[in-house]
């Protein structure tokens, strides 16, 4: 598979590793014992897609064609802080025993001691969006807040076979869009660019966002865990039952698949419920919609008249749709 344009802006190699050592920095504490757990999860590696967008956002700024200012990579370190953190607490919550190929926080350390490095990680992301000014600290902590009540939606809504593609729509946008959003409006605040720049920042983060889950809820359906890198078909398991699935129970054979949900699968019921939701119209159904907003995403970007920066955002969109085709071909 192609790399993410994102990986092809000049100066990128370094800004990454200083991405790297500034998550470093953010979670040394007090205790050994502290740095250890939160640092546990940024040693196993990890995309940095929510930094790599803040630096880009600023890298929008209009003549600029240097490395990535203190500033934004700051900024974008806070929002993976706040993603890291809500991880730790899904695990506890899920009671999960691997994360990216490692123990868990949870498994090595205990709930409580998970549920406290969590926290500690939501603290120091609070931190420094403080120091970078009031408006960020305000939109950072507005983002935590949307993140929780994208939680509550999505334990609300454990598998309840009627739940409405609304309620869908509203827990991935707190989950999930409302980081990357976040991310980006953080580096054209950081940058100092216009106020509508700014904004169209915001909406393209939120539009990937959408784009991003509803691309990672087909391949939890369609992909193999190792195409995945974390165990396959979880949603139906854990009934966040998603837009496939939702859709899935509109068309034919949804009948046969409503019998099967409402509680936890597993073995052959669990087989049986993803393969017809595989089969189902009801996959490109949600697979064209995660088009619409990849192109939503695509024309809040016009506004930069193809500057590097903003046209490698764009790529890194389409990139999200060409990872689904490779997948769908490789298992066709």
């Amino acid at each position: 598979m192609a790399d993410n344009p994102l990986l092809a802006l000049p100066h990128i190699d370094t800004d990454r590793q200083r991405i790297e050592d500034e998550l470093i920095a953010s979670v040394q504490a007090p205790t050994d014992a502290m740095t250890e757990m939160a640092g546990h999860l940024i040693g196993a590696g990890g995309k940095r897609v929510r930094p790599l967008f803040a630096v880009a956002a600023a890298g929008c700024a209009e003549g600029h064609d240097g490395p990535a200012s203190l500033e934004s990579i700051r900024g974008g370190v806070s929002v993976e802080l706040v993603h890291l953190g809500s991880l730790y607490h899904d695990d506890v919550i899920d009671e999960a025993v691997t994360r990216r190929g490692i123990d868990s926080v949870n498994a090595r350390w205990g709930n409580l001691r998970a549920i406290l490095a969590g926290d500690f990680l939501l603290a120091r992301a609070s931190e420094i969006a403080a120091s970078l000014g009031t408006e960020v600290a305000g939109l950072l902590a507005a983002t935590i807040g949307r993140l929780c009540e994208g939680e509550v939606e999505e334990l609300g809504a454990a598998y309840q076979v009627d739940r409405t593609e609304a309620s869908y729509l509203a827990a991935i946008e707190g989950k999930t869009a409302s980081l990357l959003s976040t991310a980006c409006r953080i580096g054209g605040i950081v940058a100092e660019l216009p106020r509508d720049e700014i904004d169209v920042l915001t909406s393209f983060g939120r539009n990937y966002g959408m784009a991003f889950q509803i691309v990672d809820d087909v391949l939890d359906v369609i992909a193999t865990e190792e195409q995945l890198g974390k165990p396959a078909g979880l949603d139906l398991r854990e009934g966040a039952y998603n837009l496939p699935t939702l859709r899935a129970l509109k068309a034919e054979g949804g009948d046969e698949l409503r019998e099967l949900l409402g509680s936890p699968l597993d073995g052959a019921p669990w087989e049986r419920a993803r393969a017809i939701v595989a089969a189902s119209p009801g996959l490109d159904e949600a697979v064209g919609i995660a088009h619409e907003y990849v192109a939503a995403a695509d024309g809040d970007l016009d506004a930069f008249d193809g500057r590097p920066a903003a046209a490698a955002l764009g790529g890194a969109a389409h990139h999200l749709l060409r990872t689904l085709d490779d997948v769908r071909v490789a298992n066709a």
